[in-house]
Protein backbone atom coordinates (compact mmCIF):
# COMPACT_ATOMS: atom_id res chain seq x y z
CA UNK A 1 0.00 0.00 0.00
CA UNK A 2 1.23 3.49 -0.80
CA UNK A 3 2.09 6.57 1.25
CA UNK A 4 -1.29 8.21 -0.38
CA UNK A 5 -3.71 5.17 0.30
CA UNK A 6 -2.35 4.88 3.48
CA UNK A 7 -2.93 8.64 4.54
CA UNK A 8 -6.27 8.41 3.00
CA UNK A 9 -6.63 5.13 4.95
CA UNK A 10 -6.25 7.11 7.98
CA UNK A 11 -8.27 9.79 7.50
CA UNK A 12 -11.59 7.56 6.60
CA UNK A 13 -10.77 5.89 9.99
CA UNK A 14 -9.70 9.25 11.75
CA UNK A 15 -13.54 10.86 10.19
CA UNK A 16 -15.03 7.50 11.80
CA UNK A 17 -14.26 8.17 15.17
CA UNK A 18 -14.90 11.98 15.01
CA UNK A 19 -18.44 11.81 13.26
CA UNK A 20 -20.60 11.17 16.48
CA UNK A 21 -19.07 14.73 18.16
CA UNK A 22 -21.89 16.74 16.85
CA UNK A 23 -24.39 16.11 20.02
CA UNK A 24 -27.61 17.48 18.61
CA UNK A 25 -26.31 20.26 16.98
CA UNK A 26 -26.32 21.60 13.88
CA UNK A 27 -23.89 19.47 11.03
CA UNK A 28 -22.47 21.28 8.11
CA UNK A 29 -20.01 20.10 5.47
CA UNK A 30 -17.53 22.50 3.83
CA UNK A 31 -16.62 21.44 0.56
CA UNK A 32 -14.95 22.87 -2.56
CA UNK A 33 -11.52 22.03 -4.85
CA UNK A 34 -8.36 22.66 -3.25
CA UNK A 35 -7.31 26.01 -2.64
CA UNK A 36 -10.59 27.55 -2.89
CA UNK A 37 -10.71 28.85 0.39
CA UNK A 38 -12.83 26.21 2.67
CA UNK A 39 -9.73 26.35 5.40
CA UNK A 40 -10.29 30.18 5.52
CA UNK A 41 -13.41 30.54 5.80
CA UNK A 42 -13.88 28.25 8.23
CA UNK A 43 -11.43 30.18 9.94
CA UNK A 44 -13.65 33.39 9.58
CA UNK A 45 -17.09 31.61 10.56
CA UNK A 46 -14.80 30.86 13.95
CA UNK A 47 -14.09 34.36 14.79
CA UNK A 48 -10.54 33.54 14.55
CA UNK A 49 -7.57 35.28 13.14
CA UNK A 50 -6.67 33.83 9.74
CA UNK A 51 -2.99 34.83 9.58
CA UNK A 52 -1.10 31.74 8.88
CA UNK A 53 -3.45 29.12 6.86
CA UNK A 54 -2.12 26.07 5.35
CA UNK A 55 -3.96 23.66 2.84
CA UNK A 56 -6.01 20.99 4.22
CA UNK A 57 -4.41 17.64 4.08
CA UNK A 58 -7.68 15.67 5.83
CA UNK A 59 -10.40 17.91 7.64
CA UNK A 60 -10.67 20.09 10.16
CA UNK A 61 -13.69 20.27 12.76
CA UNK A 62 -14.86 23.83 14.28
CA UNK A 63 -17.56 24.31 16.82
CA UNK A 64 -19.11 27.65 16.23
CA UNK A 65 -21.74 29.47 17.92
CA UNK A 66 -24.16 31.84 16.08
CA UNK A 67 -27.48 32.99 16.48
CA UNK A 68 -27.98 30.69 19.42
CA UNK A 69 -27.14 27.83 17.68
CA UNK A 70 -23.89 25.32 17.85
CA UNK A 71 -22.58 24.62 14.37
CA UNK A 72 -20.24 22.08 13.81
CA UNK A 73 -18.54 22.87 10.76
CA UNK A 74 -16.79 20.07 9.19
CA UNK A 75 -14.07 21.00 6.31
CA UNK A 76 -13.05 18.37 4.36
CA UNK A 77 -9.89 18.74 1.66
CA UNK A 78 -10.53 18.99 -1.72
CA UNK A 79 -7.65 17.67 -3.10
CA UNK A 80 -8.52 15.27 -6.17
CA UNK A 81 -7.45 11.85 -4.45
CA UNK A 82 -9.60 12.96 -1.23
CA UNK A 83 -12.39 14.29 -3.47
CA UNK A 84 -13.45 10.47 -3.71
CA UNK A 85 -14.55 10.26 0.26
CA UNK A 86 -16.56 12.93 0.39
CA UNK A 87 -19.65 11.23 0.01
CA UNK A 88 -19.29 8.60 2.59
CA UNK A 89 -19.34 11.70 5.56
CA UNK A 90 -22.37 13.77 4.12
CA UNK A 91 -24.89 11.57 6.41
CA UNK A 92 -26.85 14.24 9.35
CA UNK A 93 -25.69 17.10 7.07
CA UNK A 94 -27.78 20.06 7.87
CA UNK A 95 -26.72 22.47 5.55
CA UNK A 96 -23.91 22.39 2.58
CA UNK A 97 -21.42 24.75 1.81
CA UNK A 98 -19.36 24.97 -1.36
CA UNK A 99 -16.60 27.13 -1.79
CA UNK A 100 -15.79 28.40 -5.42
CA UNK A 101 -12.33 30.32 -6.76
CA UNK A 102 -14.30 33.15 -8.08
CA UNK A 103 -10.70 33.63 -10.04
CA UNK A 104 -9.57 30.29 -11.00
CA UNK A 105 -11.22 30.15 -14.35
CA UNK A 106 -9.70 27.32 -15.40
CA UNK A 107 -11.39 25.12 -12.72
CA UNK A 108 -15.18 26.31 -13.15
CA UNK A 109 -16.27 23.26 -15.49
CA UNK A 110 -14.49 21.12 -12.82
CA UNK A 111 -16.09 22.25 -9.66
CA UNK A 112 -19.36 22.27 -11.49
CA UNK A 113 -19.15 18.71 -11.77
CA UNK A 114 -18.23 18.07 -9.04
CA UNK A 115 -20.63 20.55 -7.46
CA UNK A 116 -23.55 18.68 -9.71
CA UNK A 117 -22.51 15.42 -8.31
CA UNK A 118 -22.72 15.87 -4.77
CA UNK A 119 -26.25 17.86 -4.94
CA UNK A 120 -27.64 14.06 -6.15
CA UNK A 121 -26.16 12.07 -2.92
CA UNK A 122 -29.20 10.89 -1.18
CA UNK A 123 -27.60 12.21 1.88
CA UNK A 124 -27.95 15.84 0.47
CA UNK A 125 -31.39 15.76 -0.93
CA UNK A 126 -33.23 18.97 0.17
CA UNK A 127 -30.44 20.33 1.93
CA UNK A 128 -29.95 23.97 2.10
CA UNK A 129 -27.13 24.89 -0.18
CA UNK A 130 -24.54 28.07 0.35
CA UNK A 131 -21.95 28.40 -2.39
CA UNK A 132 -19.19 30.99 -1.53
CA UNK A 133 -17.98 32.93 -4.76
CA UNK A 134 -14.93 33.50 -2.68
CA UNK A 135 -11.43 35.20 -3.89
CA UNK A 136 -13.76 38.49 -4.95
CA UNK A 137 -11.25 40.79 -3.72
CA UNK A 138 -8.91 39.72 -6.65
CA UNK A 139 -9.57 41.94 -9.77
CA UNK A 140 -10.17 38.89 -12.17
CA UNK A 141 -12.52 37.29 -10.35
CA UNK A 142 -15.77 36.01 -11.67
CA UNK A 143 -18.60 37.67 -9.96
CA UNK A 144 -21.11 35.82 -8.21
CA UNK A 145 -24.35 35.60 -10.06
CA UNK A 146 -21.81 34.22 -13.41
CA UNK A 147 -21.09 31.64 -11.08
CA UNK A 148 -24.41 30.59 -10.13
CA UNK A 149 -25.47 30.78 -13.66
CA UNK A 150 -22.42 28.62 -14.20
CA UNK A 151 -22.85 26.16 -11.95
CA UNK A 152 -26.75 26.02 -13.41
CA UNK A 153 -27.69 27.28 -9.62
CA UNK A 154 -31.42 27.87 -10.95
CA UNK A 155 -32.05 24.00 -11.56
CA UNK A 156 -31.76 23.19 -7.97
CA UNK A 157 -35.57 22.76 -7.32
CA UNK A 158 -35.40 20.66 -4.30
CA UNK A 159 -33.72 22.54 -2.07
CA UNK A 160 -32.95 26.35 -0.72
CA UNK A 161 -29.67 27.78 -2.21
CA UNK A 162 -27.63 30.69 -1.71
CA UNK A 163 -24.66 32.83 -3.86
CA UNK A 164 -22.77 34.71 -1.49
CA UNK A 165 -19.64 36.67 -2.57
CA UNK A 166 -17.07 36.86 -0.21
CA UNK A 167 -13.54 37.54 0.38
CA UNK A 168 -12.03 34.91 2.79
CA UNK A 169 -9.19 37.21 3.55
CA UNK A 170 -10.99 40.41 4.12
CA UNK A 171 -14.20 38.71 5.77
CA UNK A 172 -16.13 40.60 3.31
CA UNK A 173 -19.34 38.71 2.87
CA UNK A 174 -18.89 36.04 5.61
CA UNK A 175 -21.38 37.19 7.99
CA UNK A 176 -24.09 37.83 5.52
CA UNK A 177 -23.15 33.58 4.33
CA UNK A 178 -23.59 33.06 8.10
CA UNK A 179 -26.71 35.08 8.69
CA UNK A 180 -28.08 33.14 5.79
CA UNK A 181 -26.93 29.65 6.82
CA UNK A 182 -28.81 30.56 10.69
CA UNK A 183 -31.61 31.62 8.76
CA UNK A 184 -32.11 28.65 6.85
CA UNK A 185 -31.47 26.11 9.70
CA UNK A 186 -33.48 27.69 11.84
CA UNK A 187 -36.49 27.27 9.42
CA UNK A 188 -35.76 23.90 8.57
CA UNK A 189 -35.41 22.66 12.38
CA UNK A 190 -39.34 23.88 12.73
Amino acid sequence: MGEVQKGLMSLVEELRKVEHLNDNGVRIVLLGLDNAGKTTILTRLALEEASSITPTQGFNIKSVQSHGLKLSVWDIGGQRSIRTHWKRYLGSTDLLIYVVDSADRKRFEETGQELAELVEEDNLVGVPLLVFANKQDLLTAAPAADIAAGLNLHTYRDRTWQIQACSAISGEGIQDGMNWICKNITAKKK
